[in-house]
């Protein structure tokens, strides 16, 4: 009995378990009262109609689950933004659905919502995915329009994409399965097709009250904007159904008719398990992260067969570069090392490090992917690069910056998985967010901040001690210590992968034995998309 793997084992099964509890929490929307009255409606609810229209038993992708989670308390707050919003299949092609969540604030929109369907709609996009939109909103949060309404990407920039999308040709059907008002109604009229149910879908600009204050006409809503006079009267609509299960059947029967699309050719073979066990990864990550490991161990867990291709094994070795399958894809692994490593010039490196030379390494790789068409995946557990007078003088910020050169043009999709730590500059390196990764998932285990807990809370602590001092304030031990548990709480906080999640920073948080079917769903929606553009690094530092 190995008492190490064991510990870490509970201590990962912990988190295992918190996470379920809380996709739990999320998947009962806005409660189980305001779902009652839902389903009195004589409607699904939005994860129901889901399920009805994806193909059973193929796999699917839950995208900003936790979204808004902690952010609206103030205000009741907003599970899962409102908003469902899942990859998955219909009638054998994959697509991406969007779902408004009726039981949270009638759908409203919060500021979360619109960033988590602009991140459906550029998924959509990056992937050439068809998308669904299934409509129950009541329209802006009105207490909250200012921060949802005016910007470059609030609530318009959604239309904005409707009208591009279509102009790509990229399939958008809509359902107008509860209310979809104001601003909100053009969403479903500018896809490409609009069915609306009867009896409790209903579009118009502005409501019944609205129109009486505004022009003095008193009118009903079911009159102003239902099924009704949406399909026979003003021709806005395109089909109308008695119920929500007729109008998804309807969803599934045009996409059983939708023509191919071009590939972009990504390598595919015959899927293999893994040699090594995957539910061995619970007992190899270590509980406490600080303590080095093999990545290696990790990555023979979520590879076919356990084959790993290494590029220069020898050289930078704190970056594992190479070439694997998963699920089939052939894919491009780029991976800390978190064990301590030694040069061949006997100089030990620390492991979560990047090195000038694990760097140069990485550069290189990431091009040949790029050269070969081979899709890349990012594994994170990164405090960054190496700092200090010897990697200053042997230029780690230019090896850096040609590191993060080669990735952030590369033209290859990229997805990221934060296993463990990934902090500062190392997050940025290893394609964090804002290098368009086309997916971007982290381990319960995972943190994510400029830098880790302890090294912030330290310097945060001494710039306030420095204030209080030049202010003619005395701070004693105990005060001192006190300050420096408050600052380590608040920021250790920041560091979890749910404060992530909540503002889509990461699209989920996963079990890392579902890590190949995320990467699987990716890669093969990715492969939808035809890579259109040369790579090209521009000006690189070599």
């Amino acid at each position: 009995m190995n008492l190490e793997f064991n510990k870490n084992e509970d201590s990962l099964k912990q988190l295992l378990f918190q996470l379920s509890q809380r996709n739990k929490r999320v998947a009962l929307g806005g409660g189980e009262k305001s779902m009652a009255k839902h389903k009195a409606k004589g409607k699904l609810t939005a994860r129901e109609r889901i399920a009805y229209l994806l193909d059973e038993g193929a796999d699917s992708v839950e995208i900003g689950a936790f979204a808004g989670d902690g952010m609206y308390e103030a205000e009741g707050g907003c599970p899962g933004g409102g908003v469902v919003v899942m990859i998955g299949w219909v009638q054998g092609r994959q697509c991406v659905v969007v779902a408004n969540d009726a039981t949270v604030k009638a759908g409203a929109w919060f500021p979360i919502t619109a960033k988590k369907n602009l991140r459906a709609q550029e998924i959509s996009i990056e992937n050439k995915l068809p998308i669904i939109y299934l409509v129950d909103s009541a329209g802006v949060y009105l207490p909250m329009q200012d921060e949802i309404f005016p910007d470059k990407e609030h609530f318009g920039r959604i239309f904005r994409n409707n009208a591009v999308m279509s102009s790509m040709g990229i399939v958008q059907m809509a359902a107008i399965m509860g209310p979809c008002v104001a601003g909100g109604a053009y969403l479903p009229i500018m896809s490409d097709e609009a069915m609306i149910v009867d009896g409790t879908g209903s579009v118009f600009l502005a409501g019944s009250y609205l129109v009486k204050s505004a022009i003095g006409e008193s009118i009903d809503n079911e009159t102003l904007g239902g099924a009704s006079t949406h399909s026979e009267i003003s021709g806005v609509t395109d089909y109308k159904f008695a119920t929500d299960e007729e109008c998804l059947d309807h969803l599934r029967n045009i996409f059983d008719k939708l023509g191919g699309q071009a590939t972009a050719g990504f390598s595919r073979k015959a899927a293999v398990a893994p040699k090594e066990n995957p539910e061995d990864i619970l007992g190899l990550l270590p509980a406490d992260r600080a303590k080095p490991y093999d990545m290696m161990d990790i990555i023979n867990r979520l590879v076919d067969n356990s084959e790993f291709e290494p590029y220069k094994d020898l050289y930078g070795q704190t970056l594992l570069c190479g070439l694997a399958r998963i699920d089939g894809w052939a894919v491009g692994i780029v991976a800390n090392q978190r064990k301590i490593v030694k040069t061949k010039k006997g100089a030990m490196q620390m492991g979560g490090v990047i090195y000038s030379d694990s760097a140069d390494k990485a550069a290189r790789f990431i091009m040949n992917c790029n050269q070969k068409k081979i899709p890349l995946l990012f594994l994170h557990d990164v405090s960054g690069f190496m700092v200090g007078s010897q990697s200053e003088h042997g230029g780690i910020i230019k090896d850096g910056a040609k590191m993060v050169n080669a990735m952030a043009n590369s033209v290859v999709p990229k997805f990221s998985v934060i296993v463990g730590n990934s902090y500062g500059a190392g997050n940025y390196a290893m394609c964090g967010k804002a290098y368009d990764p086309r997916l971007i998932v982290a381990w319960p285990t995972a943190q994510l901040a400029v830098m880790s807990g302890a090294a912030a809370a330290n310097t945060l602590l001494q710039i306030q001690v420095a204030s209080l001092k030049s202010k003619g304030q005395e701070i004693t031990p105990e005060a001192e210590k006190e300050l420096l548990d408050t600052i380590k709480a608040r920021y250790d906080e920041q560091l979890s992968p749910y404060y992530a999640a909540a503002r889509l920073w990461v699209d989920a948080i996963i079990d890392p034995r579902e890590t190949r079917k995320v990467i699987s769903q990716g890669i093969s929606m990715a492969n939808h998309a035809p890579i259109e553009k040369a790579y090209n690094v521009g000006v690189i530092q070599v």
